[in-house]
This record gives structure tokens, sequence and C-alpha cells, in this order.
């Protein structure tokens, strides 16, 4: 899952204010014209500019993170809740068609990536700086795109800000209702026959994760999320113990699932491998952030690896439990097993210590940008009363549509569909606008495909996960 154990990643570029937030001093975009973009790997033209600017060379990098190091934090924010629902994936696609779609959705998660990073550094060559954090680049693009956009570049930062705290939002939402399920399925079990509805659990563990989200130096998270790390790949393990047991017929399970429940599958999915934001994070910080996009680069070894993975956790989960996986795969493990109960609760401890990391990027980007510039007074106070305000918007949605894998697809179709496919094409269509655009301007054909697969995977995934939310609301499946 996108953005997950962010503790060895710098959540904002180098160059932060007091407050953590990176703001660049922007050339006049009036002043550039058509032909200054500087291009690199032999596409379209080179720009006219008598200087080369190279921003890897301008970026004063703290400690910068080896080609390894970058590649161990990549796999550590891919691997996480989202992995665990990919069986349940599977469910809706058919196991066949699970197998070929993650492939390639894998395989265009990676493309996007490339085309954000490639498209960024472009950017930043245009303007002479060493690098734009998401919003920037998305209102830079307008303002040098194509006519028809310049008018939304006033409003890009916003609606990228949008998406960014909603998915983040979302990822808490996950996250919550994930420990509330996995420790009501622990308690029950010693509870029987009172057992107590999922609404307790969740309301229960309210103030902790308050209480994390209120620690503001996540350095000293650092240590607990080592912890979090050993527990996540002590799970996979545990997960793979069960799933090889008595497996069914291969043959048992359906090739194809039906054609509404596929942007169920595809929102889920893209949950689960889509690392937009983890991704921007490492490349500004490698020593050698040239190394990170090449043929077996850091980006592309690390998300067919991540691919790999998500695919024989997804089928060996779906061909061991088929038709009755739950949202967690943790869930199918037997009730009564104390290995079990353990790695329910110590998951549910990893997620926990997870939160505390993902509340820190909608704190960040909605204090930054939207409230500290109207205070004046009792800054810190505020600071916190919104930190609480996150904590308690995440438990109402997670107490109000606790279901785990409908939110976990309602999440992946209506964000990452915007922030790792659309957006990541609208930028490089305007960067390289209007004359860079390859022969028979391929590059403006390619990027307006990605721009509807995103647009038509938002719509058709998000009505999708918001049909089949209210009619398990409406049955009461929670």
């Amino acid at each position: 899952m996108p953005s997950e154990n962010l503790e060895n990643v710098k959540l904002e570029p180098i160059g932060t204010t007091k407050n953590g937030s990176y703001r660049l001093d922007l050339p006049d975009l009036g002043k550039l014209d058509e032909h200054s973009v500087l291009l690199d790997e032999g596409t379209g033209d080179k720009g006219q500019d008598d200087e080369e600017y190279d921003p890897h060379l301008h970026r004063q990098v703290e400690k910068p993170t080896t080609n390894a190091e970058t590649l161990i934090h990549l796999l550590k924010g891919c691997l996480g809740t989202g992995i665990l629902a990919m069986p349940e994936a599977f469910k809706f696609s058919g196991m066949a068609n699970g197998i070929i779609s993650t492939i390639l959705i894998g395989a265009l998660c990676t493309y996007c990536l490339h085309v954000l990073v490639k498209a960024q550094y472009v950017l930043c060559k245009r303007l002479k700086v060493p690098l734009l954090t998401y919003p920037e680049s998305m209102k830079v693009a307008c303002e040098l795109g194509p006519p028809c956009l310049k008018k939304f570049a006033p409003y890009a930062p916003d609606v990228t800000n949008f998406f960014l705290v909603f998915y983040q939002i979302g990822i808490c939402c996950v996250y919550v209702v994930f420990v509330g399920k996995n420790l009501k399925a622990v308690v029950d079990i010693y509870t029987e026959p009172k057992e107590l509805s999922l609404t307790v659990y969740i309301i229960s563990v309210f103030l902790p994760f308050v209480l994390i989200i209120c620690v503001r130096n996540l350095k000293l998270l650092a240590p607990f999320s080592v912890v979090a790390n050993i527990i996540t790949f002590i799970t996979f393990g545990v997960v793979g113990y069960y799933v090889c047991q008595q497996l069914p017929a291969f043959s048992d399970l359906p090739a194809f699932g039906t054609l509404f429940n596929y942007p169920l599958y595809f929102g889920t999915t893209l949950f689960s491998l889509q690392a937009v934001g983890v991704v921007i994070a490492l490349e500004n910080n490698m020593k050698t952030p040239k190394t990170f996009r090449g043929a077996f680069g850091v980006l592309n070894v690390g998300m067919g690896i991540v691919t790999v993975i998500y695919v024989l956790m997804a089928m060996m989960g779906y061909w061991r439990y088929g038709e009755k996986i739950k949202d967690s795969i943790t869930l199918n493990f037997p009730k009564e097993d104390i290995l079990a109960q353990v790695i329910k609760i110590m998951y549910s401890i990893a997620i926990f210590i997870s939160y505390g990391l993902q509340g820190y990027v909608p704190v960040q980007i909605l204090w930054t940008n939207y409230i500290e510039k109207h205070l004046e007074n009792k800054q810190l106070f505020w600071e916190y009363v919104l930190r609480v305000g996150c904590v308690l918007v995440t438990f109402v949605l997670a107490a109000t549509v606790p279901l785990l894998g409908l939110f976990i697809s309602l999440v992946g179709a209506f964000c990452l569909s915007a922030l790792g496919i659309a957006f990541p094409a609208i930028i490089e269509l305007c960067a390289y606008w209007p004359n860079n655009l390859g022969p028979g301007k391929w590059i403006l054909i390619k990027d307006v495909i990605l721009i509807i697969i995103g647009i038509v995977g938002l719509c058709a995934g998000s009505y999708s996960c918001i049909y089949s939310i209210v009619n398990e609301l409406a049955k009461g499946n929670t």
C-alpha cells in the first residue's frame, strides 16, 4: 500500500521552513517561452537555454539515501494493509483475470510514476529550481500547458491537496476499521455469547489513536516503526503458513468475475500498488536520483518485486479460501488458534503505529496551507485541535462505514485514479506542450488515453463502491 512506513522518508522536501512546509520562489512563468523546456532521454527537441540546468545537482539533501536504502523504503512503503485485502479483490475479478489484471495495473502504476518523476524533472529544469512538490507541479503545469488549462492553475494546488488529504484520511479510516475488526475477532472468542458490536471496539481505541497522532516529532516514532516493520514481515510469513494448508482444486475457482464487480477489484488493487506519495519523497532524497528511473533502476526493480508479491499473496489467499475470503485475510484464520490471535493483535499494533505516520500528512497539508497563516496566537493549541479533529473524522467515518474491503476500494478508485494516473499525465502533457510532444504528437495521444483511464477508473470505481456500500449497510452487513 502506498505511503506506508514513512518514518525514514522525508515527508517534506529539503529547504523546509520552521513549520515543515516547502515553498519555492518561482520565476515569472510569463517569461518562459514555449521552447524553454530542457528535455532528457532523447524525447523531443533540446531546449534553447544557453545554460544547462540540472535540478539534481542543486538539491541539498542532508542525509541522502543510497539505491539500496531507497529500494528498501519503496518496498516498505508499498507493503501494508492493502496486501491483506488483495485475496478478496481476486474474488471480484476472478483468478485468471485477477492475475493478468494485477500485472497490468502494476505496470500501469509503474509507468505513471515514471511519467510523474520525469515530468517534474522537466518542469524543474524549465523553472531552474531544484524540485517541486506535487501541488506546485500541478499549478506550474497548468500555467505552462494548453490555454484551456491556464484558468485552472490557481485552483490546481487546492484540488491536488484535496485528493491528497482525502487519500490520507481514507488510509487512516482503513487503519481504524482494520484494528477494530481484528480486535473484535480476538476478543469475541472470550466473551461469547455476549459479543460486542464493532462500533464499541472502534470507540475503545479512540484515545490511543489521538495520543499517537499528537506526536509532532516523527523521530520519536522511528524505533516503534522498526518494530512495526518486523511485525509486518512476520505477518506475511504467518499468512503464507495458513494459506498453504489444505488447498482446494485450482480448477474450482472462477477465471473471471462480473463486469460490475471489476471496478471494486480495480480500486483495491490501485490502493495496494500505487505509491505516488512515497515515490516522490524517495526520489527527492536520493544520492543518485538519475538511477531511480533506469531500466533496472530502483523504481522498476521495486515495483516489479511488489507486483509479484501481491499477485502471489492474492492468488494463494483466494485459492485457499475461495468465495469465503474476507476483507482482510487475517479474519479467515482459525479463531481458536493462538498463533492467529497473536498475529491479529500484533499486526493491529503495527497498523496503529503507522496511523501516526499517515495522519501526519493531512495535518501538515491542512495546517501549513490553510490554517496557520490565519492565526496569530495559540498556534500550538489550534494545531492540537486540528490533530484531534482529524482523528475524530476518521473514527466517525470508520464507525459509520465499517466495511474494510469496500472502503479500501473506494479510496483507491477515487483518489489514486486521479493522483496516480490522471494527474501525472496532465503534468507530462503540459511539461512538453506545445512543441515537444514527440513524433505524431504521441505524448499528447498517450496522455489523453491515461487521463481517460483515470477518469473512468475514478467514476466507475467510486460508483460501484458507493453502490455496494449502500447495499451492505442496508442489509446490515458490517
